[in-house]
């Protein structure tokens, strides 16, 4: 190695290195070869270029940081991988995957192109070491003479007034004031309850002039490379710290649960989550197109005909699924009690969540939380809530796999990405059945209502794409069944539906007050060895599939169809069982509105209380 240099002397050192410096720092700019340009690339080059004069100026010598830029070599195959196939770079999520994924599972999912990643991590170990090398040989890029500390006083400033904008904000301007109320009256798409504002600290110190505002936000910060790669770090330890503090909230409760009568027959209790899935949609409630050609054939399928979610947003609405946490208590951040995952870990069963969402991020540590009480827990999409992202049917070949796990009992719930935006990237071509759709259009205007049609086509197919992806679920189960007489039941509920441009309504998507986005979705499935085991807990949930339900139901139930018995157990909150009785049910309308006594207003179907709604509680 020592030779490769020598015969230009440091010239070919020095431009060896700065070609690797160009390269690592071009690699935010790679989707644009593909297609697909980056956002506000000017300012992302800007504060790439900020940064390397920053560090530059800090060290003086390559040689004396290049250690800094090891992460961001070995970073690098991954940064690559997933802005081919995933449309996006690494993540928080991302971080969390590969810090808790075995090596087992990776080898698993990695397959026989372990060796190929062997390989290219290989040849970056080389190209570090040898761009290392390099920058220990050249002496024409050292920083000599005094604009190097006034260059980084400057920056320094900079630096600090842009981390104390983004703690206590900025004044806006006039256009900037109006231009965010202008947004504000397009009506929300995105999932906005519980955000927090920008000032965690508690200090009540005062914002910068709007002049002081720099172009970076952390998208773009986090976005640069190779520095980027640092505040994706920080915002990963942060979604940590954050999960740890949810979780000693409820890090030493137990339910004492356990199962009533035991035996020795394998059984599974099977939880699927869907996702933005709409009542009124699907065929098996009434929908005129066949939307569930395969779950209609299910015999021993229950429609439950009236369920309501309180909010309609997936990290405020799951935790009511999973727990006995009320309706009322979903704005509010953690929860005191675990989930229904650690009753029945107590009762003697395996535990899996295996997950087609995203782990970390202000809208998921929430679920992520409960999730990690599973003795088995998978996240498995890597593409997040992008175009690229994989399709439920990835969730398949980890079900298997836990079926077949020799442990006699286990509880298995499945997060589903269902129908979330955008529909038409959330089922393969062979099921894009009602046409015109939006399948193939790169980036469609959402807030655009030309496009209302080929909105509800495509969203009408992904209910479709759900319906084959349950049905292959309930073969699975049937399969063992008839294998090894596996007792077996499935109950499936969404967290929240959607709103579809309905009649004059300007309202799409979600975090709105619409009855659509209330009413949802849910069944029971059971097994023929079920029936025979629990003719009883049949019988009832038949009898009570027209009930007024609510998510608050779905704990109960599906620890009563596991036939659990727990401290505190309140068997008529179960639609398994004989004492049911209906309750109130609760929505986030205005405050909180009976659902019950309330009216719905417009082609919006707005959930309007007849009388004074609760006040609410964040």
């Amino acid at each position: 190695m020592r030779s490769l240099f020598r015969p230009a002397g440091t010239s070919l050192a020095t431009a060896f290195l700065l070609l690797t410096y160009a390269l690592l720092t071009a690699v935010p700019f790679l989707p644009a070869l593909l297609g697909r340009a980056p956002e506000h690339p000017w300012q992302l080059l800007s504060f790439e270029l900020l940064a390397w004069l920053a560090v530059w100026s800090i060290f003086q010598r390559p040689a004396w940081f290049h250690w800094l830029l090891a992460p961001a070599f070995l970073a690098l195959p991954t940064e690559i991988y997933l802005f081919v196939f995933y449309g996006q770079g690494i993540s928080t999520h991302h971080l969390g995957i590969i810090f808790e994924t075995s090596p087992k599972e990776a080898m698993e999912f990695l397959g026989q192109k372990v060796w190929l990643m062997g390989a290219v991590m290989l040849a970056v170990v080389a190209w570090c070491l040898l761009s290392w090398y390099a920058a220990t040989r050249t002496h024409s890029l050292h920083w000599r003479g005094r604009s190097r500390p006034i260059v980084f006083v400057l920056l320094l400033l900079l630096g600090a007034s842009w981390l104390y904008g983004q703690e206590f904000g900025f004044a806006a301007s006039a256009p900037a004031a109006s231009a965010a109320s202008a947004s504000a009256d397009a009506g929300s798409v995105l999932e906005v309850a519980g955000i927090e504002g920008a000032d965690e600290t508690g200090l009540d110190w005062p914002s910068l002039p709007h002049w002081m505002h720099l172009p970076y936000g952390f998208a773009t910060v986090s976005g640069a490379w190779p520095f980027g790669l640092m505040a994706r770090g920080v915002d990963f330890y942060k979604e940590r710290q954050y999960l740890a503090e949810l979780g000693k909230k409820n890090s030493n409760f137990t339910f004492g649960a356990h199962q009533q009568e035991p035996d020795t027959q394998p059984e599974v209790v099977l939880m699927v989550i869907g996702e933005s899935s709409r009542y009124d949609r699907w065929s098996l409630n009434g929908y005129a197109r066949e939307t569930n050609p395969l779950l209609k054939q299910e015999t021993n399928l229950v429609p439950l005909a009236d369920v309501i979610t309180a909010v309609s947003a997936t990290r405020l609405s799951v935790p009511v699924i999973v727990s006995r946490k009320k309706a009322t208590e979903s704005l509010k951040a953690g929860f005191s009690e675990k989930s229904f995952l650690s009753a029945y870990k107590e009762a003697g069963f395996k535990t899996y969540w295996l997950s087609n969402q995203i782990s970390f991020g202000k809208f998921d540590t929430p679920v992520s939380v409960f999730a990690k009480e599973a003795d088995v827990v998978q996240f498995l999409n890597l593409g997040g809530f992008t175009n690229n992202s994989n399709f439920d049917q990835i969730l398949l070949d980890p079900l298997k796999n836990a079926l077949a796990d020799p442990a006699p009992k286990k509880l298995i719930v499945l997060h589903t990405l269902g129908s979330h935006w955008n529909y038409s990237q959330r089922y393969p071509k062979e099921f894009d059945k009602w046409q015109p759709s939006l399948f193939g259009v790169d980036k469609p205007v959402y807030t655009d209502t030309a496009i209302k049609p080929q909105l509800n086509n495509s969203y009408d197919s992904s209910i479709l794409y759900t319906d084959w992806f349950l049905s292959s679920v309930i073969g699975m189960l049937k399969d063992d069944g008839e294998r090894t007489a596996l007792r077996s039941s499935l109950l499936y509920v969404s967290d929240h539906g959607q709103t579809l441009y309905d009649g004059s309504c300007r309202l799409a998507f979600h975090g709105h007050n619409t009855q659509f986005e209330f009413h949802v979705p849910s069944f029971v499935w059971y097994s023929p060895q079920f029936a025979q085991r629990y003719p009883d807990k049949v019988k009832q949930v038949r009898r009570h599939q027209k009930s007024k339900l609510s998510t608050e139901n779905m704990f109960h139930t599906l620890l009563d169809l596991g036939d659990i018995r727990y401290a505190g157990e309140q068997p008529e909150w179960s639609i398994a069982n004989a004492r049911f009785r209906q309750h109130k049910r609760y929505v986030d309308s205005y405050g909180w509105t009976n659902y019950d006594n309330a009216t719905i207003r417009g082609d919006c179907h707005e959930v309007i209380d007849r009388s004074t709604p609760q006040k609410q509680e964040k």
